[in-house]
């Protein structure tokens, strides 16, 4: 594939990838893909990742689902063994493949969405509920409109 620079365009099922939807909410939705192989002109051999999709997580802060769209765009240097990552360019990534050179796309794409997914999911359009903080959002307001300097009692200490 690197030597014929072949290119492969598609979509998978979000549904078939079994590691990723261990993570989600949902496995409904499918993934739009492209994957380029090549050797640049240093002769690395790479393969060009670009991957596009709406998962559904959890968000870890209220506990509801949320839609997260995710966009990969990666350059993967294809080793074959560990060493050979120290000539790979900066902006290449390893990915290590068997001695036969053979790769399954379908887990290439998996491991980047993987990488590509939040540490924490947390929705960017949530709250935590009031009585979750303890407070009315009115109070809040007013306690920080407080002119009280914390400090003064030490100053009156001081004198």
């Amino acid at each position: 594939m690197v030597s014929a620079r072949r290119s492969f365009e598609g979509t998978l099922p979000v549904a078939a990838m079994s590691r990723l939807c261990e993570l989600l909410a949902s496995s409904e939705g499918e993934v739009r893909f492209a994957l380029d192989f090549g050797r640049d002109e240093m002769g690395t051999e790479y393969v060009d990742v670009r991957a596009r999709t709406s998962l559904t997580l959890t968000c870890q802060r209220t506990l509801e689902p949320f839609v997260l769209p995710v966009a990969v765009d990666a350059r993967l240097g294809l080793i074959r063994q560990e060493r050979d990552e120290a000539g790979l360019p900066p902006d290449c990534e390893p990915l290590l493949v068997a001695a036969d050179g053979r790769l399954n796309p379908a887990d290439v794409i998996e491991d980047e969405l993987l990488l590509a997914l939040p540490l924490v999911p947390v929705n960017p359009d949530s709250s935590l509920p009031d009585e979750v903080t303890g407070h009315e959002p009115d109070a809040f307001t007013a306690g920080e409109r407080r002119s009280d300097n914390p400090f003064a009692v030490l100053r009156e200490l001081k004198k």
